[in-house]
């Protein structure tokens, strides 16, 4: 038999529902493999249909649909290396997640999935069937066991396809990214290795869908967890792994070792690959957003500038009377830098207009919330009809800071399409704005330097919905803030931890509650990218109508 064997990893970015682009895709991928004299071209977890596909995998046209589109890649695959990709199978009243091995014009084999994740942003029970174990499919001189995604973080799947003779691991994922999640899958992966004695392929999906981004980081592991490759994060790109047959059984050959990037590098590509797939995948080509002179707008812009080019985005400043010139001037200087458009609609007139129609409602009430909300919601109209108007999606510009504690108006500020940083807490956007003008990479469709003014990431943050407004008016200073919201959002501690770590149990408490009575605003804000493993939408599901507080002291 064959002692060498030539496996094309394609880590490339599928768009969900669209079959036949992922197909076409997926050809043009086999045409590179049999071109480079591979024995087998590997795709990710459920590339075929894109993922996470949620409650549209339960209709019965889509998986007909399905089946067609991979029979045919069969077909038009036919003369040339295997293909394994992963796609739903018809099951009885659910599906299955499965692997599906394509040669010579037919589906040979299937692998179904067995432990099926169902927590943070997956729900996979609800859709798919358990799979019943599957051994190793061949393929040429090889055998290979596919563990699919989760079924890899248990060692009695991958043990029992060594006993049952497979010689190594193929392990197709749809595994999103946050924080720390390529080292823990390294982790664990070395694990199945050392328990194994096998090599280990794990090829991970690429590409931004809804609040998530696949970040590809695939690598390929030898026995002992040695590292032959490391493919790069966030880009796509085929990947040729040689495997040859030694006395202790099959190896790989040392191959491309990619650098990963850091924490704070990975955090803004995802923000940055989030919004590009998010347009370009909704049909957008161009984004609109409000420009107040303020922090979160100026991060926004350059993610935006970043992923579209600043010839594809259009700021807009809003001033009211109590708009600063400061703000005025540092929006301008923003744009200037970044090199976007701005445009100036002042809301004064139409405050006055609103404000006139009221005051007959509104007399004998004292000036307060409703009054300075209403500039925002004008802010919301203005910018929500020049995004009807020209076909430009509207970015919103919230924190998770501010999201966390509603501290931003439904309907204006909020008013908007995709919040690329949703999920990044205010004492983030600082960091994050200064690690932006440190440091351009070639994928920033935005100019280098620094593009974001230091005045602006240093003044005290304010909405200027009334004199002399700041932030730290209505909310603890954001380092205390952001400390206690991380331990009871991210970390779900209690007020008495919080306590115990030495804050302020009234402050505490006064957190809380915003959290809990701002759920309804939260279950009406616009998506935005995840980063973290507690990201607002499906990692942290809660009851918008909640009376429970915790009362445990520190």
């Amino acid at each position: 038999m064959a002692g060498n064997f030539r496996m094309t990893l394609a880590q490339l970015n599928p768009t969900l529902g669209d079959l036949e682009r992922n197909a076409e895709q997926a050809r043009m991928a086999w045409a590179g493999a049999k071109a480079a004299g591979a024995d087998m071209l590997a795709l990710p977890e459920m590339f075929i249909t894109g993922y996470q596909l949620q409650d549209l995998v339960r209709k019965p046209a889509f998986a007909a649909d399905v089946q067609q589109v991979l029979q045919r890649l069969a077909t038009d695959c036919a003369d040339g290396p295997a293909i394994g990709i992963g796609g739903p199978m018809p099951g009885a009243d659910k599906l299955f997640n499965a692997y599906f091995i394509l040669r010579d014009g037919r589906i040979i084999d299937r692998v179904l999935k067995h432990h099926l994740p169902n927590s943070n942003v997956f729900d996979e029970k609800r859709y798919y069937h358990t799979g019943t174990f599957t051994g190793p499919v061949r393929v040429g001189p090889l055998r290979i066991g596919v563990p699919i995604c989760e079924d890899a973080w248990f060692k009695n799947i991958t043990e029992t396809l060594a006993g049952a003779g497979a010689g190594m691991l193929l392990v197709p994922n749809g595994s999103p990214y946050h924080r720390g999640k390529v080292t823990l899958r390294q982790r664990l992966m070395v694990s199945r290795v050392a328990e194994t004695g096998l090599p280990l392929v794990y090829l991970n999906l690429l590409g931004g869908q809804d609040d998530q981004v696949f970040d590809g980081s695939s690598f390929v592991l030898n026995p002992g967890g040695v590292l032959t490759h490391q493919m790069p994060a966030f880009e796509e790109g085929l990947f040729h792994v040689d495997f040859t047959r030694t006395a202790g059984g099959w190896r790989t050959v040392d191959g491309e070792h990619a650098t990963l990037p850091d924490e704070w590098e990975a955090d803004y590509r995802v923000m940055v690959e989030a919004t590009r797939d998010y347009l370009a995948k909704s049909g957008f080509s161009r984004a609109v957003m409000g420009l107040s002179g303020g922090v979160d707008s100026a991060l926004v812009a350059a993610i935006a500038a970043d992923a579209l080019g600043p010839w594809n985005v259009r700021c807009v400043m809003l001033p009211s009377e109590y708009t600063s010139r400061t703000s005025l001037n540092d929006a301008a200087d923003v744009a200037g830098r970044l090199g976007i458009r701005l445009d100036t609609v002042p809301i004064t007139g139409a405050r006055a207009a609103v404000t006139e129609a009221l005051a007959p409602l509104f007399n004998g009430t004292k000036p307060g919330i409703a009054e300075e909300n209403i500039q925002s919601r004008l802010r919301g109209v203005a910018l929500m009809a020049l995004s009807n108007k020209f076909g430009e999606l509207l970015l919103t510009t919230g924190n998770k800071s501010e999201v966390a504690v509603g501290y931003a108006t439904i309907y204006g500020d909020m008013a908007g399409g995709y919040n690329p940083i949703k999920d990044l807490y205010k004492t983030r956007v600082f960091r994050t704005c200064r690690w932006r003008n440190a440091h351009h990479r070639p994928w920033m469709k935005g100019p280098e330097g620094e593009v974001i003014p230091p005045g602006v990431i240093t003044k005290p943050p304010t909405a200027e919905l009334r004199e002399n407004q700041k932030d730290q008016d209505s909310l603890p200073p954001y380092e205390v803030l952001d400390d206690i919201l991380e331990m009871l959002i991210d970390k779900d501690a209690s007020v008495a931890d919080c306590v115990s770590k030495g804050h302020d149990r009234a402050m505490v408490k006064m957190v809380e509650n915003l959290i809990y009575i701002s759920e309804y605003k939260r279950f009406q804000s616009a998506p935005g990218v995840r980063l973290t493993e507690r990201a607002f939408w499906l990692d942290r599901r809660y009851p918008i109508v909640n009376r429970w507080r915790d009362d445990s002291r520190g």
